[in-house]
């Protein structure tokens, strides 16, 4: 009888223990593949490693013994400590997720506004390429006038100089055909082409001529050719300056605003460059566009060329910020 009652005592220690060691057994498997996830998750929060961890957010609380209760046994704290861990872990796992979610987003929404600017910077190319092939004066209304028709400001139907920023002609170059005297091709026939040797010269003085006599798509061309065969000559800013002013005087304010900016931003050294600023100005007076745009560019024209423009050029610049009210 006593071996029975030993046998049975044995059985229930040994189960006991087996019991607790497969308990323990299950538990160090969960924590190993905690710890893994966790590397995984601070893997991906920090990519650069360089020993940065993630500061536990739950902390062992101290003086909880709480008189008259039971403590727990180690195994059921332990297990309570790996369930919050766990709950941790997801937790940061979703917040790494929403973080890339909102990251493809930002993606997306920039990779979309600059399809859309690209189209709109293609359009107004064609369309310039497409008046220039026809020989007709591009008076479209640009799309980013906001569909209002395009007037001289009341004050100032023109720009107040004459010509600056315009090179004179050889001396002993026969004079353009005046405006509107026979057939354009018996106008573009009286138009003398230079023969110096130099194609950037002799391109620029051409469209210079042509601008003068009015025939502004021919002139177009003429001036885009040497600004875009020859971006390295100093003719490259003359003709890229009077390019817009082509596009300016023939009742595209849109396109010379596009002309003059890229002279003054491609080439902020060249002769030209300082035109082109007053001529932006000018440009979007035209467009009605608002006086802080129109003021900003006097404001950079004075601080940036302010020493070389000439008499003329102050003159109109003053009247233009007092016509804007710029401060």
């Amino acid at each position: 009888m006593r071996f029975l009652l030993a046998a049975t005592a044995m059985a229930v220690v040994f189960g006991a223990a087996g019991t607790a060691q497969a308990q323990d057994s299950a538990l160090n498997g969960r924590v190993d593949r905690l710890e893994r996830e966790m590397r995984a998750v601070q893997r991906k929060v920090f990519p650069g490693g360089a020993g940065q961890t993630v500061e536990p957010q739950i902390t062992p609380e101290t003086d909880t013994n709480i008189p008259g209760s039971p403590s727990s046994s180690p195994l059921a704290d332990m297990s309570s400590r790996v369930t919050a861990l766990e709950e941790q872990q997801r937790t940061l796992t979703g917040q790494v997720e929403q973080g890339q979610y909102r990251l493809r987003q930002l993606e997306d929404a920039f990779n979309a506004y600059k399809r859309g600017t690209d189209a709109r910077i293609k359009s107004l190319e064609d369309r310039s390429v497409a008046n220039a092939a026809l020989g007709g004066e591009d008076t479209t209304v640009p799309a980013d006038t906001g569909g209002a028709v395009i007037r001289p400001p009341a004050n100032n139907p023109r720009p107040s100089i004459p010509a600056p920023g315009t090179s004179t002609p050889a001396a002993g170059t026969p004079k353009p055909a005046a405006s509107g005297t026979g057939t354009r091709a018996q106008q573009l026939a009286a138009i003398e082409k230079p023969a110096t040797g130099d194609p950037a010269e002799d391109g620029y003085t051409y469209g210079y001529r042509l601008w003068q006599a009015k025939l502004y798509p021919e002139a177009r061309r003429e001036l885009e050719a040497v600004a875009t065969k020859y971006p390295t000559h100093r003719r490259a800013s003359y003709s890229q300056n009077l390019l817009g002013r082509a596009y300016l005087d023939s009742g595209a304010p849109s396109l010379a605003a596009v002309a003059f900016y890229e002279n003054y931003k491609k080439n902020p050294k060249g002769e030209r460059a300082p035109d082109s600023l007053y001529y932006l100005a000018q440009a979007l007076i035209k467009l009605k566009k608002p006086a802080s745009e129109v003021c900003k560019v006097y404001t950079e024209l004075d601080q940036l060329y302010g020493d070389k423009l000439s008499a003329e050029m102050k003159t109109g610049m003053a009247e233009g910020r007092a016509s804007q009210k710029c401060k």
